[in-house]
């Protein structure tokens, strides 16, 4: 199967009217959302028009979406979690809402573990609960230390609390190991911290990297995860998600409001079942498309740009750069985004670690990659 990032071209690409291609003008290239220059698979473009024409546009049915999710986890992760213990949510980030609603109340505190995507910090104030920082290591992994610190601090009140994890972590593309979250997920058990996992990412993890599910491990019994075929599969505007319990927060889970279920696109559960079900070849194909994207990186860099601090992702379509050798200032982004006309997420946003820094998306074409580094090293 040919290499889905060759893509439309640029030209058809800025014909699109997501937030990617009309935020910024014309003169500059995007790579900062997350969001792929890819066209979907095509046993997904059927299924939406197959649903458009027999008018299959009504609300949603939960059981198609747990069904294809469980058959595709135990393809890819070995692991089948049960569909009756599922729910359906409109999306990643508001499933989290839900589920943190289950799990603490208003003023209660949740970890989360910097640079880490920034919607955790928008979403848990906006709830009316406070963000408790437990950063990563220095090598960019999960400490279990800075956790045992922010569980302690969480829970010094006594209220109940909650950690966000972040798997695989976004901005860095670290794929956690299962030993890794198998030890933060004691610390959290240890001080009655719930674990709530973003997994969105997770059919992203690069060959050779295995990715291992919270609720999949004997320390996530008690955990809750929210899955999605919208990054993996290119269907951000498609809006569908599950959260998925460990055996143990089954009962957690059930207490979740009916109405949540409302929020799902039926098209959008259309369009992930069939990803999960039929879009393995498409997914592979774009595996290696991004593991070629991957070194590409590494090489435009090391050649054009060798003072910017990369670590090769282990997962998804994101590259976390360290810009502070170029004195482009707290947010780089905002720079190169004047200079070089490339526009990068701006670092400072994703907490702890983010100063100087900027996430670069590699999900794109090699020409427009090549492209826009050659634009950044012209700038700095």
């Amino acid at each position: 199967m040919d290499n889905p990032l060759v893509g439309p071209g640029l030209a058809a690409l800025r014909e699109r009217r997501s937030v990617k291609w009309r935020l910024y003008g014309p003169d500059v290239l995007p790579l900062w959302v997350a969001e792929m220059d890819v066209v979907p698979a095509e046993p997904v473009q059927r299924a939406v028009i197959d649903a458009m024409r027999s008018g299959d546009t009504g609300y949603p049915w939960a059981e198609d979406y747990a069904t294809a999710l469980s058959a595709f986890a135990t393809q890819r992760w070995g692991w089948t979690p049960d569909p009756a213990a599922m729910a359906i949510v409109p999306d990643v980030m508001l499933g989290v809402v839900e589920v943190l609603k289950l799990v603490t109340g208003p003023g209660d505190a949740v970890v989360i573990s910097p640079p880490v995507y920034p919607p955790f910090f928008q979403f848990v104030g906006s709830l009316g609960r406070r963000v408790v920082e437990a950063p990563l290591s220095p090598a960019g992994r999960l400490d279990p230390e800075a956790v045992e610190r922010a569980c302690v601090e969480a829970t010094r009140g006594g209220g109940r609390a909650a950690y966000l994890l972040c798997n695989p972590q976004n901005p860095t593309g670290a794929v956690h190991t299962a030993d890794e979250l198998t030890a933060v997920l004691e610390v959290a058990s240890a001080h009655g911290v719930r674990v709530v996992a973003d997994e969105i990412h997770a059919p992203l993890a690069h060959p050779g990297v295995r990715f291992t599910p919270v609720a999949s491990l004997p320390a996530g019994t008690a955990a809750i995860s929210l899955m999605s075929a919208s990054k993996a599969f290119n269907l951000a505007g498609l809006k569908a998600a599950m959260a998925v319990p460990g055996p143990q927060a089954r009962a957690d889970l059930a207490r979740i409001p009916e109405e949540v279920s409302h929020g799902a696109s039926h098209v959008g559960v259309i369009a992930h079942r069939a990803a999960y079900l039929e879009g393995g070849p498409w997914l592979d194909a774009l595996l290696a498309g991004l593991e070629e994207n991957r070194r590409l990186l590494g090489s435009l860099l090391a050649q054009h740009l060798p003072e910017v601090g990369y670590r090769e992702p282990q997962g998804t379509f994101l590259a976390w750069l360290d810009l502070r050798a170029y004195d482009l200032g707290p947010d780089p982004a905002a720079v190169l985004r004047e200079r070089a006309k490339v526009a990068l997420h701006p670092g400072p946003g994703f907490g702890a670690g983010g100063q100087g820094h900027a996430r670069l998306n590699f999900g794109t074409s090699p020409e427009i990659l090549r492209e826009a580094v050659t634009r950044i090293a012209a700038a700095v």
